[in-house]
């Protein structure tokens, strides 16, 4: 990874638009081969080999007529070639013809069926999407006075849902938020992730203290428990953290509930990470023991960011098993706005990984503006 700052987004899509174009090609190599083949070898040799490969290479890729022409340019070059030669009419010419059209109209086939997969994986993504965003909507870009930007990033390309969840609501107490992570994937994630939102949404309106917020969690989490059978009642829980802005005071209070400690990065350029006072355990394990919560008040100045995020972002490993360091990362780095930062750290992320990470990750940052600071800033440079 460079050690002058981000590494553009760009760069790391190109070797996509790379292997697409030498797909598109593949197929007309092929059978240019098989014509070399063919020119510089003996009669006794056949290259209906590479004339069938040329419709079997296309067939994932290409359009039914793009198939199609290739499985024709393929057979009417095998036949030519036949022509030339004077073996048009011998038995092994046209037992080549025919396994060149067979091969073909067999490529046709697999198109199809390439494409009805295709069509019903995209009806499965649109599904998930939009259970992901009616599970999991992503807040405004302002909300209290504050911006707000957020990001999920599934492990797998194509897939949406997943454990990982945040949540931004202005109550009269303040501008209160969540970010969390439940143990364990799939549909019983996604019903903890609704359940623990749900009860997000009404705690932030209803408790006076982010720490009656954080007990009405753990409480609904509990209730959640014990409705369920198996490894879950003992062992589900959901690292968490929540934070409450109040309106006109320039502070953020804290609860972390076990998650990865939040970032604060300054109009300067500098960085600190946020340590709760007292460690407490994730939500949903109180049958462990019972603290009491309290949260830790920091200054939260204007031109500052705050940066939550799951552990996707803080146990990305590259080849190495080097971990991420967001906090090194920041250092120094200036933004225009919330929306760009998340998007340097996810191709940051990308960078770092090679495109592997394992985890699901979640970004959530809150900036608040400082007072006469244009809607977008000028990205200083970085000063080594």
């Amino acid at each position: 990874m460079p050690d002058g700052g981000f590494v553009d987004r760009g760069v790391t899509a190109e070797p996509g638009r790379i292997g697409r174009r030498i797909v598109r090609y593949l197929p007309a190599f092929v059978i240019v081969v098989g014509v070399i083949f063919d020119s510089t070898t003996p009669t006794r040799f056949t290259a209906s080999p590479f004339f069938c490969s040329a419709a079997l290479v296309a067939a994932p890729f290409f359009t039914p007529l793009g198939t199609l022409l290739t499985g024709v340019a393929a057979l009417c070059t095998d036949l030519v070639l036949r022509l030339i030669d004077g073996t048009v009419g011998t038995a092994d010419a046209i037992t080549e013809l025919l396994t060149v059209l067979t091969v073909s109209v067999l490529a046709l086939g697999i198109n199809r069926v390439v494409r009805l997969s295709g069509e019903r994986l995209a009806s499965a993504r649109i599904i998930a999407e939009t259970a992901q965003r009616a599970v999991l909507p992503r807040p405004a870009d302002r909300i209290g006075g504050l911006h707000i930007a957020a990001r999920y990033e599934a492990a797998q390309e194509g897939a949406f849902i997943g454990g990982d969840l945040f949540a931004v609501q202005d109550t009269p107490h303040g501008v209160r938020l969540v970010v969390g992570d439940v143990r364990g994937k799939g549909l019983e994630a996604v019903e903890t992730v609704a359940v623990v939102i749900g009860a997000f949404r009404e705690a932030a309106e209803q408790e006076g203290t982010l720490e009656g917020v954080a007990q009405r969690l753990e409480r609904a989490l509990t209730r959640e428990g014990t409705r369920r059978d198996g490894v879950d009642v003992f062992e589900g829980f959901t690292t968490a953290v929540l934070a409450e802005i109040p309106h006109g005071e320039a502070v953020v209070r804290l609860v972390n509930r076990g998650h990865p400690e939040p970032l604060l990065t300054h109009g300067d350029g500098a960085v600190a990470m946020l340590v709760p006072g007292d460690h407490a355990l994730p939500l949903g394990m109180s049958e462990l023991g019972a603290w009491p919560d309290r949260a830790d008040e920091e200054p939260f100045p204007p031109g500052a960011t705050l940066l939550f995020y799951t552990d996707g972002l803080s146990e990305a490993r590259n080849a190495k098993g080097v971990f991420y360091d967001a906090r090194e990362r920041l250092s120094g780095r200036i933004f225009p706005g919330p929306d760009e930062m998340l998007d340097a750290l996810i191709g940051d992320v990308r960078v770092h990984t090679g495109g592997g990470n394992t985890d699901d990750m979640a970004l959530l940052a809150v900036s608040r503006p400082a007072q006469g600071q244009p809607e977008r800033r000028r990205t200083m440079p970085v000063v080594p």
